[in-house]
């Protein structure tokens, strides 16, 4: 099995954090704050750029590219689509973009070489895995300040909240372990043995199972969550980095870095259904809301090709920065709502939380009636 990518990235990233340290960071021309219209985004980070592309999923084009920090790595969206979260590893700091105008309002500083992040089903908590702090950075949303550090295994690297809100997964690269984070206190509450170098995690919709890529083991492990076991292990494609589950439950996408393709995993029976080949060195993949495209981040094609879900066929490759690595889908909702601070200074607080609140956002981008 070939692990070259993964070492060549470690030698780049190493490299690059002793460039940063001695030299002033490529200038880039910041992003004039511009409404976007509403409808769903893919958001993608462009590691050797400190970029963000942000993708129109309705026509498969770059709409924005934002500035953001140095070495940007995972992303994640909030729930009600106003906040981008983005890890940026070579200065330690989380990036949080407004949606709206596609503008970083904050950055908040964490732990040593941040790469994953999570946010928590209300959007009230972010997660944030600091890969050489072997911690979990927890920063609170409306005040955009760590309000807890959370002690993991040997080098984490995936996070992923369940989506009933109680624990966060987090995958320890060196220890070949998930930690099990109980959110409302904070603490590891289980520690689950897994595959060899475990990287990336993702939660079913019913929160009964979380699935993680063994990237030195070419398998996916998938835990049942209320035992805290792992039940079955699906063999997949050459270093396997990221997943993702369908919003319906029924399929796990997981992308094979060495390999060029994604594994399509029916969660019913925990057996591959289906193998797409995708651009060079596929490193995340993310499924959209209704569930009929899946995203992958191509990093050293510099892309991201689009899955129809329904034929597991690659139906558009989009052009990104340079070496683009995370992505996340959110839906930027209609002007006036999902509204961050009431009219109050722009903390990065989510909208009244209330289901139903926000008016729909059309396919099309425009908005119903309130």
């Amino acid at each position: 099995m070939r692990r070259s990518w993964w070492d060549g990235l470690l030698r780049a990233v190493v490299a690059g954090l002793v460039v940063v340290a001695g030299l002033a960071l490529p200038m880039v021309a910041p992003q004039p704050a511009q409404a976007v219209p509403p409808g769903t985004y893919a958001y993608v980070t462009n590691f050797n750029a400190h970029t963000v592309s942000v993708i129109n999923t309705a026509t498969n084009t770059v709409a924005v590219t934002v500035p953001v920090g140095a070495g940007p790595w995972e992303v994640a969206v909030s729930p009600n689509g106003t906040r981008a979260y983005v890890t940026n590893r070579a200065d330690d700091t989380v990036s949080v973009i407004n949606t709206a105008t596609d503008t970083v309002v904050a950055t908040v500083p964490v732990g040593l070489e941040p790469l994953g992040v999570a946010v928590s089903r209300d959007g009230t908590r972010v997660y944030v895995t600091n890969f050489s702090a072997d911690t979990v950075s927890v920063i609170k949303t409306n005040t955009n300040t760590v309000v807890a550090t959370v002690p993991v295994g040997d080098a984490p690297i995936g996070v992923a909240v369940s989506p009933n809100g109680t624990r966060a997964y987090v995958t320890n690269s060196g220890a070949d372990t998930v930690s099990v984070i109980k959110t409302n206190t904070n603490t590891v509450v289980a520690t689950v043995p897994v595959g060899a170098f475990p990287f990336g995690v993702a939660v079913s919709p019913n929160s009964t199972r979380a699935y993680v890529t063994d990237f030195n083991a070419d398998t996916v492990s998938v835990i049942r969550t209320a035992t805290n076991t792992v039940v079955a292990t699906v063999p997949v494609g050459d270093a396997p980095q990221g997943v993702a589950v369908s919003p319906n439950g029924t399929r796990a996408y997981v992308t094979n870095a060495d390999a060029d393709t994604v594994s399509v995993i029916k969660t019913a029976t925990n057996a591959v259904v289906a193998t797409i080949p995708v651009g060079d060195a596929p490193r995340e993949v993310a499924v959209s809301p209704n569930g009929t495209r899946a995203y992958v981040t191509n990093a050293n094609a510099d892309t991201v090709s689009v899955i129809n879900t329904a034929t597991n066929t690659v139906v558009a490759t989009i052009p990104v920065g340079d070496l683009p690595f995370g992505v996340a889908i959110g839906v930027v909702p209609c002007p006036g709502h999902g509204k961050t601070g009431h009219g109050k200074s722009d903390h990065g607080k989510p909208g009244h939380g209330k289901s139903g609140h926000d008016r729909p956002t059309t396919a099309t981008g425009n908005c119903t009636p309130a």
